[in-house]
């Protein structure tokens, strides 16, 4: 089994055909697939199996997205993670292996992926024809150099009675201000799924008095943004809880700039400009969450929000409360009530990913509806100095919208 790189380097405008046919077929689009047979196979031939000097498995490895019957596998092929990865422009060929047990006696599923410079060399494995609710372990081989072997488990077959499911979830990991202790401690933990709600890094730049330190200044270009997440990925804590479960990822804001809202950022800069920073953030973020093609981004936009279910007992609807959402009313920060709040064009989901939710609710079959969201839902009133003051980059800041999904 083959997986090729992405159709969107040649719908992006990222790869021409005349790029790919100049490169000798090394880079495959799905596009390009359907009307040149064979073009994988020439791709597999032509890509490389070095023999490496280090260990290019540095970021760890991870799954995803688990459905009954798969999961996605990841991982990053960056033998120098924190200058860029140390790969050259080629392609390298990476062998997977899925197997019913640790020891990898009964291996299930095997095959090939192509890992491209255009993707930062990491690789996106969809497995699918496994049995639901089970555990599986996986491991990546390169050349000579192989992953540690890491454990991940498949969803409950659609509509199973099930009674019991455990689930973590984590957000908000500055490296900066701490060690990842509590990833340790979940490693240990015997969990089907761990939810990850936004904030996997900090785009800020180094602090002067936090235990931890960021390399250079704020990030916003493609290749600060790739440096940034290897630096949080070589973290040992974080790389043990991608080995012990699959992750259902989704973000907040400051996988870009902080309190961001839709095209706009807290500093007034110019929208277009903006964009131009989402989507290399988006493209980083990517490149490094064990996410399927169906999510892979165009441009500045990448449509994450998704639902999944374990069997009758847990649906679980993971949001995107950044992507889509109108400015923060009343500029942003904690203050008193204003009209703002209360228009009801304000938007914190916006209106396609709202009534996606609003319909699926309703239609689940599902004992609970688990919403994975980034901010606080419920209103959350302070006092300050006796006044009444409201958070506005949350769900507060919304408030019509607030109510709708509340009474859904």
């Amino acid at each position: 089994m083959h997986d090729d790189p992405l159709e969107w380097l040649i719908r992006e405008g990222r790869l021409s055909r005349r790029e790919l046919l100049a490169r000798g077929g090394q880079l495959i689009g799905l596009a390009f697939l359907a009307t040149t047979p064979g073009c994988v196979a020439s791709a597999f031939r032509r890509a490389t199996i070095p023999r490496w000097a280090g260990n290019p498995f540095t970021l760890g490895v991870a799954s995803g997205d688990p459905t009954p019957d798969g999961v996605v596998l990841w991982t990053r092929l960056a033998p120098d993670p924190l200058n860029g990865g140390g790969m050259g422009p080629d392609p390298v060929r990476v062998q997977w292996e899925v197997a019913a047990d640790p020891q990898f006696a009964r291996v299930v599923q095997r095959g090939d992926a192509l890992a491209v410079a255009e993707l930062a060399h990491s690789v996106h494995v969809e497995v699918e024809g496994l049995q639901p609710g089970r555990d599986y372990w996986y491991r990546f081989t390169a050349g000579d150099a192989s992953t540690e072997v890491a454990r991940t488990r498949t969803a409950p077959a659609a509509g199973a009675a099930v009674d019991r499911m455990r689930f973590a979830f984590v957000s908000c990991q500055n490296y900066q201000q701490g060690y990842y202790t509590a990833y340790r401690h979940l490693a240990g933990e015997e969990i089907d799924l761990v939810v990850h709600l936004g904030d996997y890094i900090y785009e800020s730049g180094v602090s002067t008095d936090t235990p931890r330190k960021h390399e250079g200044p704020e990030v916003a270009t493609l290749d600060a943004y790739r440096n940034r997440y290897a630096r949080y990925k070589t973290d040992a804590d974080l790389q043990a809880a991608h080995r012990a479960a699959p992750f259902v990822v989704t973000w907040d804001d400051h996988e870009v700039a902080n309190n961001y809202a839709g095209v706009h950022d807290a500093r007034g800069t110019d929208p277009a400009a903006f964009l131009r920073r989402r989507a290399a953030a988006y493209q980083a973020y990517y490149e490094h969450m064990p996410l399927r093609r169906a999510f892979m981004p165009r441009g500045p936009d990448l449509r994450l929000y998704r639902r999944f279910e374990y069997g009758t007992l847990l649906g679980l609807n993971v949001l995107d409360t950044r992507q889509y959402r109108t400015d923060q009313p009343c500029d942003d920060g904690t203050k008193p009530a204003c009209p703002g709040m209360f228009d009801p064009d304000a938007q914190i989901l916006g209106a396609a990913q709202e009534r996606w939710l609003l319909d699926g609710l309703p239609r689940s079959g599902t004992t609970w509806n688990v919403l994975a969201n980034q901010v606080p839902f419920v209103p959350t009133q302070r006092r300050v100095r006796g006044e009444a003051v409201y958070s506005m980059d949350k769900w507060d800041g919304y408030a019509v919208q607030q109510r709708r999904v509340a009474a859904a």
